[in-house]
């Protein structure tokens, strides 16, 4: 007996895929892979620095949950963070598209902002493929921010691979985002409702 396996979407196929719902999708390895609601805790997080993030930039260069990054592997794939500050350039690209998402041929945001949903193949995913896959980007600096262990690890591309540091508590973190001036204190004590 053969088990019949479905074929693999081509990220040209993927760019085009409309399932007539508001579901969201990371396009990994030729899956659509469906991106669960958010933990409130998770999403206060991810408002904060939104809101800290627009005191400083105009609304147009801030993503947040609504844009997608392509990233290469085997094939063309895509993420979706939880935040993202465009450069100038990239934003005025974006703002001529009719879909948010960062092709291969786009200059990379930034700075990526990712908040670790519990789970160890969401760590995996947070800490380990996407931190080689935005560095291949070019990604100038990627946080990830982890509630649970309440820790923020920033990385810092540094000839092509990210330098790591780590935050807790009323360490101020040390961003290449002029203005950011934030403790990890400051950004993980949100209400936990």
């Amino acid at each position: 007996m053969s088990q019949e396996t479905k074929p693999r979407m081509t990220f040209d196929d993927y760019l085009h895929y409309d399932d007539g719902t508001d579901k969201r999708y990371e396009f990994v390895d030729g899956e659509l892979i469906e991106m669960p609601p958010e933990s409130p805790l998770n999403s206060r997080i991810a408002i904060f620095l939104l809101l800290e993030l627009g005191k400083i930039f105009p609304d147009e260069r801030l993503c947040h949950k609504d844009t997608e990054i392509a990233i290469s592997g085997n094939q063309v794939q895509t993420r979706l963070p939880d935040l993202m500050l465009l450069t100038e350039e990239l934003a005025a690209i974006l703002g001529t598209c009719n879909r948010g998402t960062i092709t291969l041929e786009m200059p990379p945001p930034e700075l990526i902002i990712e908040v670790v949903s519990p789970g160890i193949a969401n760590e995996n995913r947070d800490y380990r493929f996407k931190r080689s896959e935005y560095a291949a980007r070019g990604v100038l600096e990627y946080w990830v921010i982890n509630p649970i262990e309440r820790t923020i690890t920033l990385f810092t591309l540094n000839e092509g691979f990210y330098d790591e540091a780590i935050y807790t508590d009323n360490q101020l973190i040390e961003s290449r985002i002029e203005g950011l001036r934030l403790t990890a204190a400051q950004i993980l004590d949100r209400k936990r409702q």
